[in-house]
């Protein structure tokens, strides 16, 4: 997602650091300091746990918080989006096909309706199988265990799309599951299932643990791709490397990008200092996972179809004149 090169990203540090941002928010008169904030992520073993979590520390200190933001550990997506518009929850993680269906369902003028911090990292999909599994295609998983992501998940979301263009019916068409990234990760080592989908960051931390203690392969996605991405245009051809969870060759799969949402009804100086704490605290995000190294402010303000909320526009229009 982030291009440019050194010079370019020396541009947009200088233009951090000519809005104030490298110098901090946290101070002892902080206006923010009584704020009270739960973030939505995902399962234990996911990105958006991890992420979830080095936001909350970073948001702490740099917004002189007194409390440190809760951290909720949820099915995903959709449970987020629930979270959201019933006040569960003040920052959420979501897939941009699931945020585009909660938006399409949201009247005009909704205070909870959601509205996009940034756009932070692609999700890669994964439809894990053993190494010795004869399933090379999404078709050879006919009749097959199958975890199809938690019924609250974008993970579901996404599988049941594949499954379909793939000419199989969760229901009929293979023994189908309903799990979590962490109880799919104990399945299959239990050998309970025999594949499960998921879409994450990757590294995954509860895929690269499976690939120590079982050979795991990942279906290669190339033969619905098409025809997912003629239906659903939010998602993007992607490619997982080899070597990436032990794999001996790269796959072509699906790419879901990732974002920040707030109710639009959040105060809009409230936002602007989520936003400007997300970037200033980049180097810590990429330490918690790899895939925060993606974070930048130039691909950050591609959230079509879910609008920026205004605080974060008026963050991303003020350092573009910078």
């Amino acid at each position: 997602m982030a291009g440019g090169g050194v010079m370019g990203r020396r541009a947009v540090l200088r233009g951090l650091g000519a809005l104030g941002v490298l110098g901090g928010l946290a101070a002892c008169s902080s206006p923010y300091a009584g704020t009270r904030l739960t973030l939505a992520t995902g399962g234990t073993q996911g990105v958006y746990f991890r992420l979830g979590n080095a936001l909350a520390d970073a948001w702490q200190r740099k917004l002189g918080l007194d409390l440190r933001p809760g951290v909720l550990s949820t099915a995903g997506s959709v449970d987020n989006l629930r979270l959201l518009a019933d006040g569960g929850a003040d920052v959420v993680f979501s897939q941009v096909d699931t945020a585009a269906d909660q938006l399409e369902r949201s009247t005009p003028g909704d205070p909870r309706a959601p509205r996009a911090l940034a756009r932070i990292y692609d999700d890669v999909v994964h439809v894990v199988v053993r190494a010795s599994s004869p399933a090379t295609t999404l078709a050879g998983l006919r009749g097959a265990r199958v975890s199809i992501g938690a019924p609250d998940s974008g993970v579901y979301v996404i599988a049941t799309r594949l499954l379909r263009a793939a000419g199989l019916v969760p229901d009929t068409d293979l023994q189908a599951q309903q799990l979590g990234i962490n109880e799919s990760v104990a399945a299959m080592e239990s050998g309970a299932i025999d594949a499960f989908f998921w879409s994450g960051g990757v590294p995954t931390e509860g895929v690269s643990r499976l690939a120590t203690t079982l050979p795991i392969r990942l279906l290669d996605l190339e033969d619905v791709v098409k025809e997912v991405r003629a239906a659903f245009p939010a998602y993007a051809p992607g490619t997982v490397p080899a070597t990436t969870y032990g794999i001996p060759a790269p796959v072509t799969t699906l790419l879901v990008r990732n974002f920040l949402l707030v109710a639009a009804s959040m105060p809009d100086d409230l936002a602007n200092a989520l936003v400007k704490g997300m970037f200033e605290a980049q180097p810590e995000l990429a330490l918690a996972s790899p895939s925060a190294l993606t974070i930048d402010p130039r691909a950050a303000i591609g959230t079509q179809p879910v609008p920026l909320h205004p605080g974060a526009e008026r963050f991303f229009r003020l350092l573009k004149t910078s």
